[in-house]
């Protein structure tokens, strides 16, 4: 090695660049000089230990890097989350193939694109630009693909078309669109559902089963609020359990995160709150309530006596459910927001549950609508100080 070059081994500098290419969907050059830098300066240790822990590929793009994030399996989360109808999916699309056809800083004006949408976008019903409902689906849209940074805004405001069909935005193609879209196996016509493309890219790996197993177990561990263990001889929570201690120096002193281990579940979690991560519990209400009802949940479990799965869940009819959450409202509720201090328990409850599911905490069982409640949702815990209904008297 010459005395002009640099030798870079994995240190905090590599660890915060590693945290910003799991968070974010690529770093721009151009909106984060910064953090591209230190990517660019730390890429060789970075797509090393990316390639060999999780298979995941780093690009480096002069204007842009790129961790290509493929999950195990396919959660309702991982979608865009502005996106609110599958509508606006289907208009996403629509303007990739759009984008397909233009050259890069080419300039276009929205009621162009809104023309090519009406003949690209499939389907009978079609879209209708004077139907409300639909300009809302293309603002966000629109929003998403600039916030990501494969549209640049030159002229107009995308928020006004959501009330005035005639509203006119002038928009420019960067650099960035044409690497959105990332390379697949095989063309994605060969493919017929979502299962097929993510089974495509464990082809290859078959030959070695350990290099698949540690791949699938942390992008399992980075990617998603929990792994559980699907059963007694689950092969790939024994490897958790037969390398736990190597599996924890290792995600420890590559990143800011905790590599916690128990009986049925597996997790990874910061000891302290950071703003560009999704944590458990965030600002909304509905996750104060949730750690509250973690509490009215031991206590129930503990004096109903009801037995525990194999798994270490606990399953619970609906009409339960219901009353714990009530339960829950009558104990911690002077200190809720008034939507729930005053909302009705069953809207609760439904609020509740979808919360519970979008962590993993809990699921609905398809065939006899019963609850399944899951060990991380009280490993952790929420109840107000002593001094709080002094407080509040």
């Amino acid at each position: 090695m010459d005395s002009g070059t640099k030798k870079y081994y994995f240190d905090e500098i590599a660890a915060e660049a590693a945290a910003d290419l799991l968070e974010q969907f690529w770093v721009l050059r151009e909106k984060e000089p910064e953090k591209y830098q230190m990517i660019r300066e730390r890429e060789q240790v970075l797509r090393t230990y990316f390639l060999d822990k999780l298979g995941f590929r780093l690009i480096v793009h002069r204007s842009f890097a790129k961790l290509e994030k493929i999950p195990v399996k396919a959660e309702a989360w991982m979608g865009i989350q502005d996106f609110i109808h599958p509508r606006d999916y289907g208009i996403f699309c629509c303007l990739l193939a759009f984008l397909e056809g233009k050259s890069v800083d080419e300039q276009f004006l929205l009621s162009h694109l809104c023309e090519d949408l009406l003949s690209l976008y499939p389907g009978e019903d079609g879209l209708d630009w004077t139907h409300y409902e639909h300009r809302k689906s293309l603002v966000r849209v629109l929003q998403t693909a600039v916030d990501i940074g494969i549209l640049k805004v030159v002229d107009g405001d995308i928020a006004d078309f959501g009330y005035r069909e005639e509203s006119e935005v002038l928009y420019e193609v960067p650099l960035a669109a044409r690497y959105f879209m990332r390379s697949y196996p095989k063309d994605l016509f060969q493919f017929r559902t979502k299962e097929e493309i993510l089974a495509a890219e464990w082809q290859g790996e078959e030959e070695d089963v350990g290099i698949n197993r540690r791949h699938r177990v942390y992008r399992i561990l980075f990617l998603s609020p929990v792994m559980y263990s699907k059963s007694s001889d689950d092969p790939d929570f024994l490897y958790l359990r037969n390398y736990r201690n190597r599996i924890r120096e290792d995600i420890e002193s590559h990143s800011g995160f905790q590599f916690e281990l128990y009986k049925n579940a597996a997790l990874l979690s910061l000891p302290e709150r950071r703003a560009r991560f999704t944590l458990f519990p965030d600002n909304k209400a509905i996750s104060d309530i949730a750690l509250q009802f973690a509490q009215i949940v031991r206590e129930q479990q503990q004096t109903m006596e009801l037995p525990r799965q194999t798994d270490g869940s606990l399953q619970v009819t609906q009409v339960d459910f219901t009353k714990w959450v009530q339960i829950c409202q009558e104990r911690f509720g002077a200190g809720w927001s008034k939507q729930y201090r005053e909302g009705d328990i069953p809207q609760i409850a439904r609020d509740l549950l979808a919360h519970l599911i979008d962590w993993q905490m809990a699921s609905r069982a398809g065939d006899t609508g019963t609850i399944i409640l899951f060990p991380l949702l009280v490993r952790t815990v929420g109840k107000y100080p002593a001094d709080f209904a002094a407080d509040g008297e």
